[in-house]
């Protein structure tokens, strides 16, 4: 649930299992009635880094029909519904003990946008000259649409939901476009035994960067904003920085990172801005030219109770935030995610392991390297989503 959002319950299935003693494929899915009917499905693929060839293949499949009475929701949505998909497929290539090439594309497809059909390369190269010292380059074009977030499965093996929210474009009569990220990268990393510390060098330039806007109050759709946000774009922009991190094995049991990026960039404003800025003045005032960004992450196991906690804290200097009059913006904001998994051993009757998730959390994308820095400032006003169930594990 979120902020302005009643619970849903939602079902979910994961089924996994090794390949031999080469690959292991794992398949996802999930399903929720409510006025939001949605479903998704996604399956991957990878083989053992013990393997000349690391594959990393995949595919997902995301739908949602909204049968609720905001109009405003069903404004830019054909036939009522909305479809995503994704395949993509990688190759980490070891030619050489010391040297890999990694190298595959992402091709999505949204029924919704006028240009559907979306394609995402990635080349990358990593030298390891001694077994505690890695350089690496990469060259990677990322195409993002409007609403992704609703479909996309997360990075990891976490849970992932149905899509939740509804969408639309931020001006009426303008169709909605994606946004496309190219990015070069270098970076040099070093072992100390159990900590790692890397510093990476990037350039970005990005065309028709997102920004997004919840609690935005339409005038023709009065009392509309509720469980709902609206996308557009605010031009062109273009980024360049430094990214150092450490991270390390704290104790036995704690595991965790911090990094700091540092960035010079600018916005080349568009067509969409203004009207933007009329939505949601802060998007306006969240552009400097100087980037601050430091994110701290932490993940604990306590075998005594078979409990897990991960936290993920970040905090910069240019997030879109509500503005009061008279008020001078710092842009200083944060964004979290708090995770707790505890086992119920009670419960495990059988085989079966019953396990309970408390997550709460107000990131609105996933973090990933090739994204835009800005693809996170520019959410303006996020909800919290909270999200509690039970997990039976075979």
């Amino acid at each position: 649930m979120t902020g302005n959002n009643l619970a849903r319950g939602i079902a979910y299935l994961s089924v996994g299992a090794p390949v031999g003693a080469h690959a292991d494929w794992i398949v996802r899915g999930a399903i929720t009635d409510a006025d939001i009917a949605s479903w998704n499905v996604a399956g991957s693929y990878k083989t053992r880094e013990s393997l000349r060839h690391r594959y990393d293949l995949g595919m997902s499949y995301s739908a949602q029909r909204y049968a609720g009475g905001n109009p405003l929701a069903l404004r830019d949505v054909r036939d009522g519904s909305r479809n995503a998909g994704t395949v993509y497929g990688f190759d980490t290539f070891a030619l050489t003990p010391s040297l890999a090439v990694t190298y595959g594309a992402r091709y999505a497809h949204y029924d919704y946008l006028d240009q559907r059909n979306l394609i995402s390369p990635r080349f990358a190269i990593t030298l390891s000259p001694t077994a505690s010292l890695h350089l690496g380059a990469s060259l990677s074009s990322r195409a993002d649409a409007p609403g992704a977030e609703e479909f996309l499965p997360p990075n990891d093996t976490g849970l992932w939901l149905p899509p939740q929210r509804t969408f639309s474009s931020i001006e009426q009569g303008r169709s909605m476009r994606a946004e496309r990220t190219t990015q070069m990268a270098v970076e040099l990393a070093r072992d100390f035994g159990a900590t790692t510390v890397s510093i990476r060098g990037f350039r970005q330039l990005v065309n028709d960067q997102l920004v997004t806007v919840f609690g935005a109050e339409d005038p023709q759709y009065p009392g509309s904003k509720l469980g709902h946000y609206v996308v557009g774009n605010a031009g062109d922009a273009e980024a360049t920085g430094t990214t150092i991190t450490v991270r390390s094995a704290f104790a036995e049991r704690i595991h965790g990172s911090i990094a700091y990026t540092a960035a010079r960039s600018r916005v080349m404003p568009g067509s969409d801005l203004g009207y933007v800025i009329v939505v949601a003045p802060e998007a306006g005032s969240a552009l400097p030219e100087r980037l601050h960004d430091v994110t701290a992450s932490v993940e604990t196991e306590v075998p005594e109770t078979a409990t897990r906690v991960v936290i993920l804290y970040r905090v910069g200097n240019a997030y879109a935030q509500p503005s009061r009059p008279g008020d001078r913006q710092s842009g200083v904001d944060s964004r979290f995610d708090f995770q707790i998994r505890q086992a119920l051993p009670f419960l495990n009757f059988t085989n079966a392991r019953w396990e309970m998730l408390i997550a709460i959390r107000n990131f609105f994308r996933e973090a990933e390297a090739d994204q835009s820095v800005y693809d996170e400032l520019l959410a303006v006003r996020p909800p919290k989503r909270i999200v509690g169930g039970v997990t039976l594990h075979f």
